[in-house]
């Protein structure tokens, strides 16, 4: 316990600001904690977030990827090995960005079949878009973010549910559906009035949308995986 509150002030600080680029020490530091606590899935969060800051993105795949044969069924310890791939993504090649793509996939498949949660089935049918549509993964991510939406539905509204009419109209349009996709925008608005990113969507023609979800999805865009928005509420 002594251990995970040094990581979460000293995490807290270098968010803020006052603390520069994570040093071994501090990378340790998580390393130590998720060690100890492989279902920590702040704690691997906030592990990635110093990993991306210290753009050491091999050291956190090859962490996680000890610690889930250590911790087979830990699911939060899958997912944050998926993210680890996801956050190297975008400084690969664009061979390696279809194998690193592949494998955070296959990773948050696993935590799935573990604990099926709502932040897993987000998160899968999220990075299902992101693929061409000749792999034929974009009707894989509308069923997942579909599945999202129904276990917000049955939940507490959460401000991050937002994320979910997002994607999912975002999918759609992939799709070529023009008409479910506004839809879903719309519905979303409905429920949080101020989102920027639902405005922007209804507000745009058919020309602008393309551009703006061709570049949503592109996978030389850093993707942001910090989880603390679950715990904020």
């Amino acid at each position: 316990m002594r251990v995970l509150l040094c990581v979460l002030a000293l995490a807290a600080r270098q968010i803020a600001g006052a603390q520069p680029a994570p040093n071994e020490e501090s990378l340790s530091h998580f390393e130590a904690v998720l060690t100890e606590e492989p279902n920590n899935l702040r704690a691997g969060s906030d592990y990635r977030m110093a990993v991306i800051k210290a753009r050491q993105y091999d050291r956190a795949i090859d962490f996680f990827k000890s610690l889930t044969v250590n911790h087979p069924d830990a699911p939060n310890a899958h997912l944050n090995y998926g993210f680890a791939y996801v956050d190297k993504i975008p400084s690969a090649g664009a061979i390696s960005r279809v194998i690193l793509a592949n494998n955070s996939l296959t990773e948050f498949s696993r935590a799935l079949e573990l604990q099926p949660t709502w932040i897993g089935y987000y998160t899968r049918g999220a990075s299902y878009l992101y693929w061409p549509k000749i792999f034929d993964r974009t009707r894989l991510g509308i069923a997942d973010l579909e599945e999202a939406l129904r276990m917000q539905r049955a939940d507490a509204r959460r401000s991050y549910h937002v994320r979910t009419f997002i994607a999912l109209g975002d999918g759609y349009w992939i799709m070529g559906n023009a008409a479910k996709a506004r839809a879903t925008w719309r519905a979303g608005l409905a429920e949080f009035p101020d989102n920027a990113a639902l405005k922007m969507r209804l507000a745009a023609t058919s020309a602008e949308l393309t551009t703006l979800i061709d570049d949503t999805y592109d996978p030389a865009r850093p993707v942001d995986t910090n989880l603390e928005e679950l715990w904020i509420g």
